[in-house]
């Protein structure tokens, strides 16, 4: 079986949270993409996804956190919680920008946090775990597409763009940090396999259809969306593109998850983790230029 990465393990990564901040204009919000207002929604409802989702991924890490002994996964857990943590703030003030144009993102939020407090209410903490491992194989999942295929992304709005990669960077540096947590935590044999395919193929079955369900929610209440069949044509092209579309691009590696001796870093995609520092650069350099001007004492001395 799997054990959790050691800092002397041919993969060790180490969670980092950067607290950036990105060029959001309001006014793109419903169309961002270089493909158009229907792939905007298709990013937009999985971001409405994320603040309640994320919250349920750290807390059902932190329910196992006092069992985890060995020091490195302790520390990998911190990074974990707290690069989600970033991640939920951002995609907030991402989702509030929907509301701004009165699409019912509020709405759609709250719904998803009743599902997520249903499932913490109802759940053994175990069952919480797998599914956070089987979210996060997901996420890694669209990440690595986002990262490898320049089509995903091309002709965006740069700040949409950014924030797109610095999100699919991180959680492509922490992909293995819940699984590490359920092997360390969780006594090796057969239940803890059935446990987990079975959790697996239930979040495959729940997943999409909310992100569906979502996305034709924005799309019929934005007065501005182009609901034309081109549009809808574009979104199936990047789902489904027999070269380079979502589904055929991650259906390998969504298979890979059901062999019993599976690990998240047996796609040891880490190469791609060079991108953030350019990404916190253009940030930083984004925000030292909004600087407010610095107000000297024009007093002349006595």
């Amino acid at each position: 079986m799997n054990q959790p990465a050691k800092s002397t393990d041919p993969v060790f990564v180490m969670p980092v949270r950067r607290d950036l901040r990105f060029n959001l204009p309001v006014e793109r919000a419903t169309d961002w993409h270089g493909q158009g207002s229907q792939v905007s929604h298709f990013f937009n409802a999985l971001s409405l996804l994320f603040p309640a989702g994320e919250r349920f991924f750290m807390d059902s890490v932190r329910n196992y956190r006092d069992r985890i002994d060995d020091p490195v996964l302790k520390k990998q857990v911190l990074g974990f919680i707290g690069q989600e943590a970033m991640h939920t703030r951002e995609h907030v003030e991402y989702n509030d920008l929907m509301q701004a144009h009165r699409l019912p993102a509020r709405t759609i939020d709250r719904r998803v946090w009743k599902v997520t407090g249903w499932m913490k209410k109802v759940l053994p903490h175990s069952v919480q775990l797998a599914h956070t491992v089987a979210a996060e194989h997901y996420t890694a999942m669209l990440a690595n597409w986002l990262l490898t295929e320049p089509s995903a992304l091309a002709g965006s709005h740069e700040g949409y763009k950014q924030m797109w990669q610095w999100h699919a960077l991180e959680e492509t540096e922490h992909k293995a940090v819940s699984f590490d947590v359920w092997n360390a935590v969780m006594k090796p044999g057969p239940k803890r396999y059935l446990i987990r395919i079975g959790v697996y193929l239930l979040t495959t079955m729940t997943f999409w259809p909310n992100v569906f369900l979502i996305h034709s929610q924005l799309i019929r209440w934005d007065r501005t969306s182009d609901k034309s069949v081109r549009g809808l044509w574009r979104v199936v092209g990047l789902l489904y593109g027999p070269r380079r579309g979502l589904f055929p691009k991650i259906a390998r590696e969504w298979l890979s998850f059901l062999r019993p001796g599976f690990h998240p870093w047996d796609y040891d995609n880490r190469h791609h983790l060079a991108r953030v520092d350019g990404i916190v650069a253009a940030t930083q350099a984004r925000a030292a230029l909004t600087l407010p001007p610095i107000e000297l004492d024009s007093a002349e001395p006595a």
